[in-house]
């Protein structure tokens, strides 16, 4: 019995070992094959409806638009623009990510001190979700803009407006998901609220935690490319959106281009913030 316990002991990491890459390897195909069915799926719809190029170009034009030179040809490229305005909007968003991830951080943590704060503050977080962000955008930039704030601070606010909720929400939630046996057994050993923090409660709550930054990350751009919307700013991912949807009938690959750029900055700060689940959680916050 102790031999197939040892067996046993050992066979469940190395399975797991060999089980691992072959996750990874199923991802990958995954999104290889996502990629190419969306691909298909866009030159088929292209060409059985026989949409023109300004309804729904080539995925090649679009690509394309990459390399081409801005200001008639004497310009810049298309890509290095979009990439030097999409690391503006980065920015933004990162710092409204780490703002907004603190404050909701923090009043996980004040809510789960204080059951009362909890009672009378909790709902103005909630109906703080329920005023369109649209129409915060413009107050919030013109109202930095005059007490002389740099530009991207509004953005980063605006970003941080959008990621504390679902922070304070999965933070709140994870503080409160430790074993109902753990309370009691800390108690006995006579262990202060802080130590129970740090030792239990923190713990417990990372997985609940990642899942709400995960949610944040995307969330955090939305809110800086709508920051960049309402009142021209100079630099942004947003910025090229606009300028491009006013050319859209003479040049739509453009406009989906920065679309595309747009979109593939939300996916990489996910991905970053997967990968930071993964290093600090472990492989198990991924089954």
């Amino acid at each position: 019995m102790s031999d197939d316990l040892i067996l046993l002991g050992h066979d469940v990491p190395a399975a797991s070992r060999r089980v691992r890459p072959l996750l990874r390897e199923s991802r990958t195909f995954a999104v290889i094959t996502l990629v190419v069915v969306i691909v298909v799926l866009w030159e088929s719809a292209k060409l059985l409806f026989h949409l023109p190029d300004r309804k729904l170009p080539h995925i090649g034009s679009i690509l394309l638009e990459f390399g081409t030179r801005t200001q008639g040809g004497s310009g810049p490229y298309w890509g290095v623009l979009m990439l030097n305005n999409a690391a503006a909007t980065l920015g933004e968003a990162l710092t409204g990510f780490v703002l907004g991830g603190v404050l909701g951080c923090l009043l996980a943590v004040v809510f789960t001190a204080s059951p009362l704060l909890e009672r009378g503050l909790l709902p103005y977080v909630v109906g703080s979700q329920l005023v369109p962000i649209l129409a915060i955008a413009p107050m919030v930039v013109i109202g930095m803009g005059h007490l002389g704030a740099p530009d991207w601070l509004s953005k980063a606010i605006i970003a941080a407006y959008l990621t504390f909720f679902p922070v304070t929400i999965g933070m709140l939630r994870g503080l409160r998901s430790a074993p109902p046996d753990s309370l009691p057994l800390m108690h006995s050993y006579a262990a202060s609220s802080s130590q129970i923090f740090w030792k239990l409660r923190l713990p417990a709550s990372l997985p609940y935690l990642f899942t709400a930054l995960k949610i944040a990350a995307t969330a955090s751009i939305i809110g800086s490319i709508i920051g960049e919307l309402p009142v021209g700013a100079a630099r942004g991912i947003g910025v090229v959106v606009v300028n491009a949807a006013q050319y859209y009938n003479s040049r739509p690959q453009n406009l989906w281009a920065a679309v595309l750029v747009a979109s593939l900055l939300g996916l990489c700060f996910y991905g970053a913030v997967v990968l930071a689940e993964r290093l600090i959680v472990g492989p198990q916050a991924q089954t």
